[in-house]
């Protein structure tokens, strides 16, 4: 069924919307991008809510000082990981929420290139640079 602005437009002017190749199957564009944004939200609030469902389990439970002991490095992160702490379990779920975004940026870079949209690939290789800059730079709590 069309919309009432596809009606409107004649079939000549409207742009066909970009395809990507993924595997044997042809998808569009803005589902492979909205999978994206909608699969890092959703895993993002699962990771979290493990962490804040261990929290009381933990050992010094829901004491002020150890609510508020959250890591403050990648290797903190890590580390917490490795001995399920929900402080560490939480980073990670906002850290996946962060690079969320950043993920779907990279992915339009190749889907211009893969329609050989010369443009748009530069911009959005630009925006990137611009994203991954601001992350290498950026001081964390400072």
């Amino acid at each position: 069924m069309q919309t009432e602005e596809q009606k409107a437009t004649p079939p000549l002017l409207r742009m066909p919307e970009p395809l990507l190749q993924l595997g044997k199957y042809r998808v569009p564009m803005t589902a492979v991008i909205g999978g994206i944004l909608q699969g890092g939200v959703i895993l993002s609030a699962i990771v979290i809510l493990i962490g804040v469902f261990l929290l009381p389990f933990s050992p010094g439970g829901l004491s002020p000082e150890r609510i508020n002991h959250f890591p403050h490095t990648l290797a903190d992160v890590g580390t917490g990981l490795l001995t399920f702490h929900p402080q560490a379990i939480i980073t990670l779920g906002l850290l996946i929420l962060v690079a969320t975004p950043v993920l779907r940026v990279a992915v339009s870079v190749v889907a211009f290139e893969m329609e050989h949209d010369r443009k748009y690939t530069i911009i959005t290789v630009i925006v990137l640079a611009i994203l991954i800059t601001s992350f290498l730079l950026g001081k964390g709590g400072a």
